[in-house]
């Protein structure tokens, strides 16, 4: 048996202020739970340019009877060409142990955890942030197999449980289609940064919406990405930025080519800026906003132990 639930329009939940401060303080702090111990429900469902050649190095890996990971840190450059990103490369014979979790274990808008504590919660072997979908309250959310909101706005992430990666245009399909389809985890930000092995024209130009403080993302920025080798190998990268000396971040072009030269055909931008964040068992392994100081957010992506 599926499940289904749906984050509507909230317009149950108003505050009863007016003017530009109620709207404010209803669409960015006020916390809208639609759903609790989302766990439990789900277990019921089965332009820097970047010289690789030149960048120094350091590896960690772990294996298990489903996954296998390989990280690796990365470092080029410096002064205002510095640059440091890290790669962590999945193989899994079970497409469904990466898996998504939500801030507080709940579904809902303005609810947050740092990565951090939200891998912690459910013993994450490895975990990056996700597409903050908190932050909004449109794209289409299905998570573990489960829908949680059906609210078509741009290009999305699909992961499926046969091992697909695909981009869909959310405007053309539904929660439900896609659920049907094996959907396993759905995340809606972007823009796509390679798609069939080349970084598309124009992905310097995507607006993600137009919320305020989220309505660009362009230029030299902190970025979390997921990428698929033709195999179905996955890729996780994390860039730092915004830290001169250690990490000036990277352009959307930028990140689709290292996302290329780690082999990827499919390439996908999360939610980046003091979002960026990657945990390796329970240690994290970037340095969020330049000095590792975390910000909470509304979900992660990562590979269950």
């Amino acid at each position: 048996m599926r499940r289904r639930v749906l984050l509507g329009s909230m317009l149950g939940l108003g505050v009863g202020a007016t003017g530009t401060a109620g709207w404010a303080y209803d669409r960015f702090l006020r916390v809208k739970v639609i759903a609790t111990d989302v766990s439990a429900a789900e277990s019921e469902e089965d332009e820097i340019a970047v010289d690789q050649a030149s960048a120094t190095t350091t590896a960690t890996t772990y294996s298990s009877d489903t996954a296998q990971i390989e990280i690796e840190a990365f470092s080029s450059g410096s002064g205002s060409d510095a640059l440091a990103w890290y790669v962590a490369r999945i193989s899994t014979n079970d497409p469904r142990v990466v898996r998504a979790a939500f801030a507080q274990d709940s579904a809902g808008q303005n609810i947050t955890e740092t990565p951090s504590e939200i891998a912690a919660d459910h013993d994450a072997v490895l975990a990056i942030n996700g597409d903050y979908y908190g932050f909004r309250d449109t794209g289409i959310v299905i998570r573990n197999g489960v829908i949680y909101r059906d609210r078509g706005a741009r290009d999305a992430l699909v992961l499926y449980t046969d091992g697909r990666v695909e981009i869909v245009d959310e405007t053309s399909t539904s929660a439900d289609e896609l659920l049907a389809d094996g959907a396993w985890n759905v995340l809606s930000f972007g823009p796509a940064v390679v798609r069939d092995g080349v970084v598309p024209d124009g992905v310097d130009e995507v607006e993600v919406d137009t919320n305020p403080g989220n309505h660009s993302i362009q230029g030299h920025q902190p970025r979390t990405a997921v990428g698929v080798r033709e195999n179905g190998d996955l890729v996780f990268m994390v860039v730092d930025g915004r830290a001169e000396g250690y990490s000036a971040g990277v352009t959307l072009p930028a990140l689709g080519q290292m996302l290329l030269d780690e082999d990827c055909v499919v390439g996908y931008n999360l939610d980046g800026g003091g979002s960026s964040t990657m945990v390796f068992q329970g240690e994290l392994v970037n340095r969020p906003r330049g000095k590792n100081e975390e910000r909470g957010t509304s979900d992660i992506l990562y590979v269950a132990g």
